[in-house]
């Protein structure tokens, strides 16, 4: 198997796009990575004619939340999510029905072969989604303070602790950060979150995934990569490869049950004559 590549993240402004991109690197790579600003998508939270629509089972949640600024972002968060998977389904965001599983992760209901991840921290928030295997992502500040004696003791396997002993603090400190993305990217797409211990695995300066001693621990079915984004954000994405179809189509038409998909937008559409809804 040739390795898996992650696809690198596109930088989506506003729900109008440009997504051309995550369509054809869903197509071609069998993924796509995507990341915002909570303040890029805000307008269109406060001014969206058919939010209710769009947030679907996650309307009485956003109605819910008394902090006006968690609300918003919790609303941004999942137009996102819902943009990125139309945008690379080739349908209107509002026909997806999102929902979630144990933990939190969110999935899209009647599409099994579709995996999503979210992130976010500071001021932006990413969605990776893959039709191939299971992916996960996760950003942190690239100039965050950490305490290395702490988290190289919580997250580093053996043979990275004596990689980076010879390091000078800077690059320590980049390198340490770095693992860190990547390993809790990888344990997102595992479904495992804090659960996996993370000096049970390790990575290579390339991306390639190792076991505690530094021997190889993947054939190839993973691909990893950290991006800097906006200057200021490390964002790292797993991504993995099931031996799933691999056919170009991409459409929602034909990944979903035609009869399950005319139920999904028949409910989705507003009944006849109702009022709208308000949008805060």
């Amino acid at each position: 198997m040739d390795r898996v590549r992650c696809a690198p993240p596109l930088h989506v402004p506003r729900p109008a796009g440009p997504w051309k991109g995550v369509r054809e690197n869903l197509a071609h790579l069998g993924n796509a990575l995507v990341y915002t600003t909570w303040s890029e998508w805000l307008p269109s939270v406060l001014t969206h004619p058919r939010l209710r629509e769009l947030l679907g089972q996650d309307w009485d949640r956003y109605r819910r939340t008394p902090d006006p600024a968690v609300r918003h972002r919790f609303a941004a968060a999942r137009l996102l999510i819902k943009h990125t998977a139309g945008a690379a389904l080739d349908t209107a965001p509002d026909h997806l029905d999102l929902a979630y599983r144990l933990g939190g992760r969110p999935y899209l209901r009647g599409l099994d072969q579709i995996d999503l991840s979210l992130t976010h921290t500071g001021d932006v928030i990413a969605v990776g989604i893959s039709r191939t295997g299971r992916i996960g992502v996760d950003i942190e500040f690239a100039d965050r303070f950490v305490r290395l004696d702490l988290l190289e003791s919580r997250i580093l396997t053996p043979a990275e602790a004596a990689e980076l002993a010879g390091l000078g603090a800077r690059e320590r400190t980049e390198r340490t950060l770095r693992l860190w993305t990547l390993k809790e990217a990888y344990s997102k797409a595992l479904g495992q979150g804090l659960r996996l211990g993370f000096r049970e695995f390790g990575f290579s300066r390339g991306g390639t995934l190792l076991a505690p001693d530094g021997s190889a621990a993947s054939r190839g079915e993973w691909g990893f990569a950290t991006h800097s984004v906006l200057d200021r954000y490390l964002l790292s994405a797993a991504c993995h490869d099931a031996g799933l179809s691999t056919a170009g189509d991409t459409s929602v038409g034909t990944m979903l049950d035609p009869g399950f998909l005319s139920v999904m937008t028949q409910v989705a559409q507003p009944a006849p004559g109702s009022p709208p809804e308000p949008t805060t």
